[in-house]
Protein backbone atom coordinates (compact mmCIF):
# COMPACT_ATOMS: atom_id res chain seq x y z
CA UNK A 1 0.00 0.00 0.00
CA UNK A 2 1.22 3.42 -1.04
CA UNK A 3 2.13 6.18 1.19
CA UNK A 4 -1.03 8.26 -0.38
CA UNK A 5 -3.22 5.62 -0.13
CA UNK A 6 -2.60 5.68 3.68
CA UNK A 7 -3.30 9.14 3.78
CA UNK A 8 -6.55 8.93 1.45
CA UNK A 9 -8.05 6.84 3.97
CA UNK A 10 -7.10 8.48 7.14
CA UNK A 11 -8.53 11.46 5.54
CA UNK A 12 -11.93 10.03 4.85
CA UNK A 13 -12.12 8.29 8.18
CA UNK A 14 -11.42 11.84 9.89
CA UNK A 15 -14.31 12.78 6.78
CA UNK A 16 -16.43 9.58 7.81
CA UNK A 17 -16.44 10.44 11.47
CA UNK A 18 -17.64 13.89 10.99
CA UNK A 19 -20.70 12.84 8.66
CA UNK A 20 -21.54 10.48 11.60
CA UNK A 21 -21.22 13.10 13.96
CA UNK A 22 -23.42 15.48 12.54
CA UNK A 23 -25.91 12.57 11.54
CA UNK A 24 -26.35 12.14 14.79
CA UNK A 25 -26.93 15.20 15.86
CA UNK A 26 -29.72 15.79 13.54
CA UNK A 27 -31.38 12.68 14.77
CA UNK A 28 -30.56 13.64 18.43
CA UNK A 29 -32.66 16.98 17.41
CA UNK A 30 -35.25 15.37 15.78
CA UNK A 31 -35.94 13.16 18.65
CA UNK A 32 -36.09 16.19 20.98
CA UNK A 33 -38.86 17.91 18.77
CA UNK A 34 -40.63 14.85 18.54
CA UNK A 35 -40.65 14.90 21.99
CA UNK A 36 -41.61 18.39 22.71
CA UNK A 37 -44.44 18.19 20.50
CA UNK A 38 -45.91 15.33 21.94
CA UNK A 39 -45.56 16.73 25.02
CA UNK A 40 -47.65 19.80 24.01
CA UNK A 41 -50.76 17.30 22.60
CA UNK A 42 -51.26 17.46 26.49
CA UNK A 43 -52.07 21.42 26.54
CA UNK A 44 -55.18 22.45 24.41
CA UNK A 45 -55.37 25.36 21.63
CA UNK A 46 -56.19 28.31 23.57
CA UNK A 47 -59.95 29.35 23.73
CA UNK A 48 -60.78 32.39 22.33
CA UNK A 49 -59.81 35.47 23.62
CA UNK A 50 -56.93 33.62 25.52
CA UNK A 51 -52.80 33.21 24.23
CA UNK A 52 -51.01 29.81 24.88
CA UNK A 53 -47.58 30.97 25.94
CA UNK A 54 -44.85 27.88 25.97
CA UNK A 55 -41.25 28.03 27.62
CA UNK A 56 -39.07 24.95 27.31
CA UNK A 57 -36.21 25.24 29.75
CA UNK A 58 -32.87 24.15 28.83
CA UNK A 59 -31.23 21.16 31.07
CA UNK A 60 -29.49 21.89 34.26
CA UNK A 61 -26.92 19.50 36.00
CA UNK A 62 -28.87 20.26 39.33
CA UNK A 63 -32.42 21.17 38.66
CA UNK A 64 -33.71 21.50 42.14
CA UNK A 65 -30.92 24.16 42.43
CA UNK A 66 -33.18 26.06 40.14
CA UNK A 67 -36.63 28.47 40.20
CA UNK A 68 -38.34 29.70 37.67
CA UNK A 69 -40.42 33.03 37.85
CA UNK A 70 -43.88 33.79 35.81
CA UNK A 71 -43.91 37.48 35.66
CA UNK A 72 -47.93 38.42 34.47
CA UNK A 73 -48.62 42.21 33.47
CA UNK A 74 -49.16 44.98 30.71
CA UNK A 75 -46.92 47.51 29.20
CA UNK A 76 -48.47 50.99 30.26
CA UNK A 77 -47.63 54.64 29.65
CA UNK A 78 -46.95 55.95 33.57
CA UNK A 79 -44.92 58.14 35.25
CA UNK A 80 -42.19 56.68 36.90
CA UNK A 81 -42.23 58.09 40.41
CA UNK A 82 -45.24 56.06 41.47
CA UNK A 83 -45.66 52.15 42.08
CA UNK A 84 -48.08 50.66 40.65
CA UNK A 85 -49.43 46.92 40.52
CA UNK A 86 -52.58 44.96 39.12
CA UNK A 87 -55.14 42.66 40.62
CA UNK A 88 -55.15 39.10 39.25
CA UNK A 89 -53.84 35.93 39.90
CA UNK A 90 -52.22 32.38 38.82
CA UNK A 91 -53.74 29.58 39.31
CA UNK A 92 -52.19 26.15 38.60
CA UNK A 93 -54.16 22.92 36.98
CA UNK A 94 -53.40 19.48 36.70
CA UNK A 95 -54.09 18.02 33.61
CA UNK A 96 -56.20 15.07 34.28
CA UNK A 97 -55.02 12.15 33.44
CA UNK A 98 -51.35 12.91 32.56
CA UNK A 99 -50.03 14.91 35.44
CA UNK A 100 -48.91 18.08 33.52
CA UNK A 101 -49.32 21.27 34.79
CA UNK A 102 -50.05 24.53 33.31
CA UNK A 103 -50.71 28.01 34.40
CA UNK A 104 -54.15 30.07 34.25
CA UNK A 105 -54.20 33.75 34.40
CA UNK A 106 -57.21 35.26 34.90
CA UNK A 107 -57.90 38.89 33.85
CA UNK A 108 -56.09 41.22 35.20
CA UNK A 109 -58.25 43.41 37.67
CA UNK A 110 -57.89 47.30 37.98
CA UNK A 111 -54.29 48.97 38.28
CA UNK A 112 -53.94 50.17 41.78
CA UNK A 113 -50.48 51.81 43.26
CA UNK A 114 -49.10 55.02 45.28
CA UNK A 115 -49.91 58.51 45.01
CA UNK A 116 -47.19 60.02 44.79
CA UNK A 117 -47.17 63.73 43.32
CA UNK A 118 -45.64 63.92 39.95
CA UNK A 119 -44.80 66.75 38.57
CA UNK A 120 -47.95 67.33 35.85
CA UNK A 121 -45.14 68.18 33.04
CA UNK A 122 -42.65 65.29 33.76
CA UNK A 123 -42.86 62.44 30.75
CA UNK A 124 -44.34 59.33 31.09
CA UNK A 125 -42.79 56.39 30.11
CA UNK A 126 -43.78 52.56 29.09
CA UNK A 127 -43.55 50.42 32.46
CA UNK A 128 -43.90 46.62 32.89
CA UNK A 129 -46.96 46.91 35.90
CA UNK A 130 -47.26 43.25 37.26
CA UNK A 131 -49.32 41.29 39.66
CA UNK A 132 -48.98 42.79 42.78
CA UNK A 133 -48.35 40.46 45.52
CA UNK A 134 -45.48 37.88 45.96
CA UNK A 135 -43.59 36.76 42.96
CA UNK A 136 -45.03 33.76 41.52
CA UNK A 137 -42.27 30.88 42.17
CA UNK A 138 -42.37 27.55 40.43
CA UNK A 139 -40.69 24.45 39.90
CA UNK A 140 -37.32 24.13 37.13
CA UNK A 141 -38.03 21.02 35.08
CA UNK A 142 -36.84 20.61 31.92
CA UNK A 143 -38.56 17.74 30.83
CA UNK A 144 -41.75 19.57 30.59
CA UNK A 145 -42.89 22.84 28.81
CA UNK A 146 -44.14 25.51 30.84
CA UNK A 147 -47.36 26.89 29.54
CA UNK A 148 -49.21 29.34 30.86
CA UNK A 149 -52.89 30.38 28.93
CA UNK A 150 -53.48 34.22 29.66
CA UNK A 151 -55.52 36.87 27.92
CA UNK A 152 -55.02 38.65 25.15
CA UNK A 153 -53.44 41.64 25.76
CA UNK A 154 -51.83 40.47 29.07
CA UNK A 155 -47.73 40.04 29.06
CA UNK A 156 -46.11 36.90 30.33
CA UNK A 157 -42.20 37.03 30.76
CA UNK A 158 -40.04 35.04 32.89
CA UNK A 159 -36.85 35.26 35.26
CA UNK A 160 -34.67 32.19 36.34
CA UNK A 161 -33.63 32.31 40.53
CA UNK A 162 -30.58 30.15 41.30
CA UNK A 163 -29.60 28.89 44.35
CA UNK A 164 -25.75 29.94 45.59
CA UNK A 165 -23.83 25.86 45.95
CA UNK A 166 -22.56 27.00 49.31
CA UNK A 167 -25.03 26.19 52.17
CA UNK A 168 -25.00 28.39 55.46
CA UNK A 169 -25.39 27.58 58.93
CA UNK A 170 -27.40 29.71 61.56
CA UNK A 171 -25.81 31.04 64.63
CA UNK A 172 -26.44 29.63 68.18
CA UNK A 173 -28.05 31.87 70.01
Amino acid sequence: MSQESVVYCAGKGKFMKKVFSITTLVLISAILSAHAADNMKAFPPPEKGMVRYVLQLPKQDDESAFKVELIVGKTVLLDEQNRYFFSGKIQQETIKGLGFTRYNVSQLGPMAGTQIAVDPNAPKVNRLITLGGEPYLIRYNSRLPVVVYAPEGVEVRYRIWTAEPEMKGFEKG
